[in-house]
């Protein structure tokens, strides 16, 4: 049984609509008009439980409104949503219980206390008792390599170290659905392992639901087989990375290193040219004539070294936005 479920969820937002000039403010005053903006339209999707699930748009393609009405936070305007077999917008205590939302942009520790304090104000406003919270306190700051850590005022703490304690905080009553927007938001790359290798781990030793809003496509490909893609509020993709990849790569990168320089003209005959800088070429080859390309530069280049890899996935990404749909 899905632990998540939405059916046709939509979202729409009346704005107030401002004509310029002196007699556009005096309207806007007295006799207001609104148009409607489809934040999200008609959005369906199931997650089971113990999927960690990517979940990919540009920025305003609705994915934050979607997190939004996925933990209740705001009321969806038409279909239909149930989260761990509640409506997310009653917002009932066992419902709370059961999912954490965290806001890569948002803090919830408080700045000038030790983590420690603010991670005891959020077990005991969760119910939590002392013993049980210790234990998990412990647990946790073991999983995040945080020893030491927590006694320190928050922002006396790197951002990295800050970012985890955040995790630490919206993780305590050990929520069964996590809900990240954004976890590694302006995190170096080493933090950016850890949390998540953190959240690889958590997923494995509690079955814990997540669904991952991320602009580092490394966040994506560490932790997600899965992946939603959403464009301008319409859900267009909702399967498989590696699929992702085969509907929208049809071709793999030849990065060369020559003995000599070539002219542009000279290598446009064994593939697309993408860059070339000095001995250092990168072709872009359809995968059907890869086997044949690769030959004919073995066979008549003087080739120092040969790589063929997959494009960027950022760059997979942005040709499932420009086409709008997987076909």
């Amino acid at each position: 049984m899905p632990i998540i479920e939405t059916e046709n969820l939509s979202k729409v937002y009346p704005v107030a609509v401002k004509e310029p000039g002196l007699q556009g403010t005096l309207l806007h005053f007295l006799r207001r008009t609104y148009r409607s903006i489809e934040a999200v339209k008609q959005v369906s999707f199931q997650i089971q439980p113990g999927e960690v699930v990517g979940f990919l748009g540009a920025n305003g393609a609705g994915k934050t409104t979607t997190l939004k009405m996925l933990t209740g936070l705001i009321h969806p305007s038409a279909g239909r949503v149930r989260v761990a077999e509640h409506i997310p917008f009653r917002r009932k205590a066992a419902f709370l219980q059961q999912i954490t939302l965290v806001m890569g942009q948002k803090q919830q520790v408080i700045w000038d206390l030790p983590a420690l304090d603010s991670l005891k104000i959020h077990a005991a406003r969760s119910g939590i008792p002392d013993k049980a919270s210790g234990e998990r306190v412990g647990e946790l700051t073991e999983m995040l390599s945080l020893h030491g850590k927590l006694n320190q005022p928050v922002r006396k703490l790197s951002l990295g170290e800050r970012m985890k304690a955040e995790l630490m905080a919206a993780l305590l009553h050990h929520p069964k659905v996590l809900f990240l927007d954004e976890p590694t938001l302006g995190l170096d790359v080493n933090a950016q392992v850890g949390v998540r290798e953190f959240l690889r781990e958590y997923n494995k030793r509690y079955g814990a639901t997540i669904l991952l809003t991320s602009h580092y496509m490394a966040d994506i490909t560490a932790l997600c087989q899965r992946v939603l893609v959403i464009h301008q509020g319409q859900l267009i993709y909702d399967g498989g990375l590696d699929q992702l990849l085969d509907n929208f790569a049809p071709y793999r990168e030849v990065q060369l290193e020559l003995a000599h320089p070539m002219s542009e003209a000279e290598l446009s005959l064994y593939g697309e040219i993408e860059a070339v800088e000095g001995q250092s070429v990168r072709l872009c080859v359809q995968r059907e004539a890869l086997t044949r390309s690769v030959a004919k530069i073995l066979a008549e280049l003087e080739v120092l070294d040969l790589t063929v890899t997959d494009p960027p996935i950022e760059e997979v990404i942005g040709r499932v936005f420009s086409a709008g749909g997987v076909s």
